[in-house]
């Protein structure tokens, strides 16, 4: 495990020393996507100009829940920036050599790319983050600091479990899926919003199939104030398991493995 780690920064090192060699890119790069994330609180913010609330829930809370969910798919997303590029691997016949290396695949899946870039958006999401804390009822308490630190570590796992499983029906399409994408870039857009908002089905979905809620409905109840279940606390470490179950039907697609490309 400690050389794993080891080696992965290693990687993480090569590929950043190589994006130093053109600077102006990358910080045009973040300052592209800062402001497309940007336009989504701008969205939010002109919303609220006519509402006071929506669903029984203000501005500041609606901000906390994005900036959150924000945070969370950026630092997936730059982590895990290699599982969207798996499908061109197999193609080409990459993912061959990497299974002849005595090393994890995974680990060298996540090492061909690591795109800091994509934390532009953390910038949106501390500038709300901010305003929300600011502008909340909430005490902010020990408890209720761990929770915030659950919900943005349980969506870095969630996120990258979805990563995960996109890069898996490369086994069986070759090519990747849109529905991955719906189920991660559709999920962080809608999730600016509390879940309830959207109705029964969309709750359901949410919490019995790709489980958003656990990083989100549930333990901002908590946050709130609107419940005292400390189980809502801590629905974040829920998103191990389904890390496992996507790590599962991963190799369950390594299994089916048989090559391509050349």
């Amino acid at each position: 495990m400690k050389r794993n780690v080891k080696l992965y920064f290693l990687y993480i090192s090569a590929i950043l020393r190589g994006m130093m060699q053109y600077k102006l890119s990358l910080v045009l790069m973040m300052i592209g996507r800062f402001v497309v994330a940007f336009n989504g609180f701008l969205g939010i913010y002109f919303l609220f100009s006519g509402f006071t609330q929506i669903k029984g829930y203000s501005y500041a809370e609606v901000l906390l829940c994005f900036s959150i969910m924000q945070m969370s798919f950026s630092i997936a997303e730059c982590i895990g920036a290699g599982f969207n590029v798996f499908s061109g691997m197999v193609k080409r016949g990459e993912f061959d050599r990497i299974l002849l290396r005595p090393c994890s695949p995974i680990l060298q899946i996540l090492g061909t790319r690591f795109e800091i870039g994509k934390l532009g958006p953390m910038v949106t999401a501390l500038i709300m983050l901010g305003i929300g804390i600011k502008n909340s009822s909430i005490s902010w308490n020990a408890a209720n600091i761990l929770t915030l630190i659950f919900m943005i570590a349980g969506g870095v796992i969630l996120f990258l479990g979805l990563f995960l499983l996109g890069a898996t029906v490369c086994f069986f399409s070759i090519e990747d899926t849109t529905l991955i994408h719906i189920l991660t870039y559709g999920a962080k857009d809608h999730g600016k919003y509390p879940l309830d908002i959207y109705g029964k089905g969309i709750m359901r979905f949410c919490t019995f199939v790709i489980p958003y809620t656990l990083i989100q409905y549930y333990p901002l109840q908590f946050l709130l104030g609107r419940t005292d279940a400390w189980w809502f606390a801590v629905c974040p470490v829920g998103t191990l398991v389904f890390a496992g179950v996507s790590y599962a039907v991963w190799r369950i697609g390594m299994r089916r493995y048989v090559g391509c490309g050349g």
